[in-house]
């Protein structure tokens, strides 16, 4: 019987952060937009400042062009809801997959398979500095535990996703950002993981990584005391008030602060992205009636609504339509946007 050997990891060599920081610097309004967010999320968190936080955007970014468009309407509609909510848009350039797929646009730019990640950083971060530089912050999902190194500067807001917050690695990671992080509950919609990933994300851990010159180098964190709990569903939704309120007395029981967002995406829409608007009327009525627990919500949105299939022609795929999860359209989300801003202030 005949045996082959199997071939060794292919090995290329990577840019250093150092040198994609410099050829796609932060503006100095870029970096103030990114740090006053940070700021104002914190206060979000403490329940100092009382506009809801909301993230919105599509599910994955593929077309610069789109996501650019997107940040300018943003950008219109945040200075007009913002007594009541405070606008980040979900700019996720990376994407988990739960067996095999497009994993977003730092790790397969072309969308060929040919993942070149260097173009994907270059094409990322350039589009993160953008869109902070129009004065919109952005919000990202941190996966690969070197990406940080990268992106970190340009994020207001990050997510450790549902398949992701029971890994040791992503909970050394989280400790060591310094942005707020929100860990989702669990895929079967438990939310014990997302608690205990929680803790282990305020301590100071240390672990292998890589420094600003690319080398590796042993990391220790000083503890991220901003991260908090995001509701995604599971088998069944987890927005209602007895979901929220059981949430609220397990994380009191662990002694950490009662703050819950809640995406009205994932398991709260049984995965079709049309039922986030009644996920997110039931969320806003509940902040309304004097829930002060619920600090933001999460939305799938884009230029147009649904999404499409991958093609081998990237030139066949409409504009602005995902090519992960479906979204809603602009027009949607813009009416969902303006009617919890009137329904905060009573308008409504």
């Amino acid at each position: 019987m005949n045996s082959v050997s199997p071939k060794p990891p292919l090995s290329l060599p990577f840019i250093e952060p150092f040198r994609l920081k410099n050829e796609f610097p932060l503006s100095g309004q870029a970096d103030y937009t990114v740090l006053s967010a940070r700021e104002i999320i914190r206060n979000i968190l403490k329940k100092q400042d009382k506009r809801l936080l909301i993230v919105t955007g599509p599910c994955s970014i593929h077309d610069e062009k789109a996501a650019l468009e997107y940040a300018e309407r943003l950008r219109k509609l945040k200075d007009e809801v913002s007594d009541t909510l405070f606008l980040v848009m979900r700019t996720y350039v990376e994407k988990p997959r739960t067996n095999v797929g497009w994993k977003g646009l730092v790790n397969d730019p072309a969308m060929d398979g040919s993942c070149d990640m260097v173009e994907g950083l270059r094409r990322s971060r350039s589009l993160l500095v953008q869109i902070n530089e129009m004065g919109v912050p952005v919000a990202t999902e941190m996966l690969e535990p070197h990406t940080p190194t990268y992106l970190e500067d340009t994020v207001a807001w990050s997510a450790i996703g549902a398949r992701t917050t029971e890994s040791q690695t992503h909970r050394e990671m989280a400790s060591g950002l310094s942005m707020p992080v929100g860990f989702k509950n669990s895929t079967d919609g438990s939310i014990t993981a997302a608690l205990n990933a929680i803790m282990a994300a305020a301590k100071s851990h240390t672990f292998p990584g890589i420094n600003w010159t690319g080398q590796s180098c042993i990391v220790r964190t000083p503890g991220n005391p901003w991260a908090h709990l995001v509701l995604r569903g599971g088998k069944t939704p987890n927005y209602d008030p007895s979901s929220i309120e059981n949430a609220c007395r397990m994380l009191a029981d662990k002694g950490l602060e009662t703050a819950v967002m809640v995406d009205c995406s994932h398991g709260n829409s049984n995965k079709d992205y049309r039922k986030q608007e009644t996920a997110w009327k039931f969320v806003i009525r509940q902040r309304a009636d004097g829930n002060d627990s619920i600090i933001g919500l999460m939305l799938e949105s884009h230029l147009f609504e649904g999404n499409q299939k991958m093609t081998s022609d990237i030139t066949e795929l409409k504009y602005g339509i995902s090519i992960t999860d479906a979204c809603i359209a602009w027009e949607d989300t813009e009416r969902l946007i303006r009617w919890a801003h009137g329904i905060l202030l009573g308008m409504e």
